[in-house]
């Protein structure tokens, strides 16, 4: 990983290959290395950017609230560096809630978005109520808060069948601070909703959802793309598709940016 320096502290990213300019960005509890399995094949035509989001990784926490806006601009600090000016996001989870925060605030660089078990919607208020007592067990017992949340992520009939696989992100997810954690809860908590973007853009975007999601519910998730021209494709699992479906996302992705 290469870093640069943004206000006090360090970002981490890496930058493969030569081509169009993909950014890959990781989920909560995650880091650049869920792209792994990816990036090599991404990387035979496309210039591929991973980037460790504020708290996560490599990249080091920022404040109390990690807003989507913060990280964001965190990204575009990177791009700025390797004097990029066009981009396509893959985003996983919360990496697709600062793709549409970088969609708003630095539109006339985004030339597509992969939302990857995402969604533009706000947190409901029932899930406001969770990441709420999230913070407080993360304080009280992170290592049993993320071991419970990782297992959450994949469908019922994966958890048994993935268990080496989970073990793996549950290594990565252990190596987020605290803070780093509760700052991105604050954070997602606090988000907008940027549905207006699938409405308005003048870019692709490609929606990837789990229809066995546990905690992005599939029926919720589809409406927001009525009356837009956001392509869906429907994944047979859960949350963590780049795991729970591998045999097929790369495919998906890589015909998505042609």
């Amino acid at each position: 990983m290469n870093n640069i320096h943004y206000k006090n502290i360090k970002i981490a990213y890496s930058n493969t290959g030569k081509g169009k300019t993909i950014v890959l960005l990781h989920g909560f509890l995650e880091n650049s290395t869920m792209w792994n399995l990816y990036v090599n094949e991404f990387a035979k035509k496309h210039q591929i950017i991973t980037i460790d989001l504020l708290g996560h990784g490599e990249t080091e926490n920022l404040s109390y609230m990690h807003t989507m806006e913060d990280m964001a601009d965190a990204v575009h600090a990177v791009l700025f560096h390797l004097n990029i000016s066009d981009v396509v996001f893959v985003g996983h989870s919360m990496g697709g809630y600062v793709s549409l925060a970088f969609a708003e605030l630095y539109p006339e660089m985004v030339k597509g978005i992969v939302l990857l078990n995402s969604t533009s919607k706000e947190d409901s208020p029932e899930r406001k109520i969770n990441r709420m007592r999230a913070i407080k067990a993360v304080k009280q017992n992170p290592d049993i808060f993320i071991g419970m949340s990782i297992a959450n992520l994949f469908s019922e009939e994966n958890r048994d069948r993935l268990i080496n696989e989970i073990n793996l992100v549950k290594e990565q997810a252990l190596k987020t601070s605290v803070q780093g954690i509760i700052s991105a809860l604050e954070g997602m908590k606090a988000r907008k909703d940027r549905e207006f973007i699938l409405h308005q853009a003048t870019f692709p975007i490609l929606l990837i959802l789990g229809k066995k999601d546990p905690v992005l519910s599939y029926n919720d998730n589809i409406s927001q793309i009525d009356g837009t021209s956001v392509e869906l494709i429907t994944l047979p699992d859960g949350h963590m598709s780049h795991i729970e479906n591998s045999d097929v996302l790369g495919a998906i992705i890589l015909k998505f940016l042609k």
